[in-house]
């Protein structure tokens, strides 16, 4: 049964449902870690996407990107764009069925939470400050980073210096988790149009208790920015 259309489906679904698990816990009422802060929501989101690889691997996808940008930048390295248009199906299926998860799991706390916005931000992502092309540059940059390391991590040049091929995901997760610390206060660091996508679809399907506005206007700028920021990325690393 195992097949990489499965892993891609349910890694994307754990890291949905363990990343935006951890910012409703963060900011739904009468959670027990109400409150905690960004460093528990991005280290949450890094261990997010260290249980999402390994699901991934072994449901059957070796590759285990969980995010279309990251495919389509292995796909410009590669020459190979066979991968996409199912890929990029099974990521944005898994993180609808994770949010959907999400939803579930705190189904008394949406009630409890009088703020539309922080229910939304339990979904998917929003800027901090509203400026449009500035977004959607931290967008583009925070992808580029994400992606250039990962090309770099897995490398020839560091293969050869020794690190365990099963330390990958725990080195993206590291990676996720910097990048949410060091550059992910502007945007919140979609960096993945699957993760923002996905969920914001739940969000404006689902009956969740209160619910505001799925703010479509702004949903364009973590789908395009971090496509871009991957192919840039992407790019680079060809020439390495």
């Amino acid at each position: 049964m195992a097949s990489p259309l499965l892993g891609e489906f349910l890694g994307t679904t754990i890291l949905i449902l363990l990343g935006n698990g951890v910012v409703a816990s963060v900011l739904l009422k009468e959670s027990k870690a109400n409150g905690a802060g960004w460093i528990v929501i991005t280290a949450g989101w890094a261990f997010a996407v260290m249980a999402g690889v390994f699901t991934s691997i072994a449901a059957g996808s070796a590759d285990a990107h969980l995010n279309p940008a990251v495919t389509l930048g292995f796909a410009i390295v590669s020459g190979d764009f066979s991968k996409l248009a199912g890929y990029w199906t099974a990521q944005l299926a898994g993180a609808l069925v994770g949010a959907t998860l999400v939803w579930l799991h705190f189904f008394p706390h949406w009630a409890a939470t009088e703020e539309a916005d922080l229910k939304l931000a339990c979904f998917s992502t929003g800027p901090a400050i509203r400026a449009p092309f500035w977004n959607l540059l931290s967008e583009i940059i925070g992808t580029f980073v994400l992606m250039l390391v990962v090309f770099s991590i897995f490398s020839k040049a560091v293969s050869a210096a020794g690190p365990s091929p099963a330390l990958g995901p725990l080195l993206v997760g590291a990676l996720v988790w910097g990048l949410g610390l060091s550059l992910g206060g502007t945007t919140g660091y979609a960096i993945n149009p699957a993760r923002d996508l996905g969920p914001r679809l739940a969000h404006a399907i689902l009956p969740i208790a209160g619910k505001g506005s799925s703010d479509w206007g702004y949903a364009f700028i973590p789908v395009v920015g971090p496509l871009l920021g991957a192919a840039a990325a992407a790019l680079l690393a060809r020439s390495f």
